[in-house]
């Protein structure tokens, strides 16, 4: 069972249609005991991050969240979600973040070389495989779905998967038992939820182990 943590400012709807898709059971809920009984969740997200960290913070579902981490238990952050995952952000920053990736979330320059380019990142654009991943098992390159003002700046041993928009961006991290998607997995057709399918695969294997 998939929790999905509601603490606001999450597209728990759009996320929930596409665990459906997949005939995966959820739930949505900003309550950590309920929570604390999933066998893994998701930290979905769209908006501001300082916001988002305010708002986890009051609920004290960040200190939930990393102690459920910390038990071996699976996290997989969507969007906003991914870039909580890091030490800080630029944005109404800098605003600190749940520090289970080692890295800071800035704002595309929209200069490249002298030349203006649109942010934010918005529409499909192709991913490229970095390193080997659980959720890259059977999958080969394709284009995701992403709408984004700000990336996340990290060490490459983090980063599984990335997108060119002027620079290359994060597109999969992962570190352990947490993993990311800056894009939307749920709006990127076969693709995402061949990506989804494989997070639930590596969940339904910890229950069973």
């Amino acid at each position: 069972m998939i929790g999905i943590i509601d603490y606001g400012m999450g597209n728990l709807f759009s996320v929930t249609k596409g665990l459906e898709r997949l005939e995966a059971q959820s739930f949505i809920s900003n309550n950590p005991e309920e929570l604390a009984k999933a066998s893994g969740l998701i930290l979905p997200g769209v908006g501001s991050f300082r916001d988002a960290m305010n708002l986890l913070k009051e609920t004290g579902l960040d200190t939930f969240v990393k102690q459920y981490v910390a038990n071996g238990d699976y996290l997989l952050g969507i969007c906003l979600g991914m870039q909580l995952l890091f030490d800080e952000s630029e944005e109404n920053g800098p605003a600190e973040g749940l520090s289970l990736i080692p890295g800071k979330v800035v704002r595309f320059t929209g200069e490249d070389n002298g030349e203006k380019y649109k942010v934010p990142h918005m529409g499909w654009n192709r991913l490229s495989f970095n390193q080997s991943s659980p959720l890259l098992k059977g999958l080969e390159e394709d284009y995701v779905y992403f709408v984004h003002s700000y990336y996340a700046q990290t060490d490459a041993s983090f980063v599984t998967a990335s997108a060119d928009y002027h620079v290359a961006v994060p597109a999969i991290v992962g570190s352990g038992n947490v993993f990311g998607m800056q894009f939307h997995p749920e709006k990127s057709g076969q693709m995402g939820m061949s990506l989804l399918r494989n997070y639930l695969s590596l969940v339904e294997g910890k229950d069973q182990a």
